[in-house]
């Protein structure tokens, strides 16, 4: 791979880092931050965002991804500032420990923000086959404020599965290469 390229790469790495680590952080912040009171027949009601444990969880998968995120992003800054590989590396302990690492934060972002969307819809929508109505009229501010760390919480999980992909090329390339064998099978050259 030529040297632009690579050092092309690098960059986009740490961006992908950074926007995970950064939308995680406004995406738990915007949850945890939130909360509506309205009063009903002299009785106040709180709704926060434990009231709803997809949240909860939501914001705990992206507090554990901005940890997550921040000591990778500093892991590929100082390899970068040394000019080796952030890329490219030179153990494959490493490289597989990244690569979980990275796999687990995306199942683990879109698991919550799946989770934390479906449950937020029941909560707008109600269901009206069991009778349930939504609450969103009531505490709007409250919702449109959820929504909005979703919203974040959507661009950081799509962030972690390109950051994903990312890990997985660097692990599988170190694997990959011609090194001078190559063996036949059903008429195919493998190398």
């Amino acid at each position: 791979m030529a040297a632009p390229l690579e050092r092309k790469m690098k960059v986009w790495e740490l961006v992908l880092r950074c926007l995970v680590g950064g939308f995680g952080a406004v995406a738990a912040a915007l949850v945890v931050t939130d909360s509506q009171t309205r009063t009903f027949f002299s009785l106040e009601r709180r709704a926060k965002y434990t009231d709803m444990k997809a949240l909860v969880l939501l914001v705990a998968a992206n507090g554990a991804a901005v940890v997550y995120s921040l000591l990778q992003a500093a892991r590929c800054a100082m390899a970068m500032a040394r000019g080796g590989g952030a890329l490219v590396m030179s153990s494959r302990a490493l490289a597989w420990s990244v690569f979980s690492g990275d796999q687990l934060l995306a199942y683990a972002m879109l698991a919550a923000t799946a989770a934390a969307l479906q449950s937020s819809l029941l909560g707008k929508l109600g269901q009206p086959e069991l009778q349930w109505m939504g609450i969103c009229s009531l505490y709007g501010a409250f919702c449109k404020q959820v929504g909005a760390g979703i919203a974040c919480a959507v661009v950081a999980g799509l962030a972690a599965v390109l950051l994903a992909s990312f890990s997985a090329f660097n692990l599988f390339r170190l694997y990959g290469g011609n090194k001078g064998s190559s063996t036949t099978r059903n008429g195919a050259t493998w190398y």
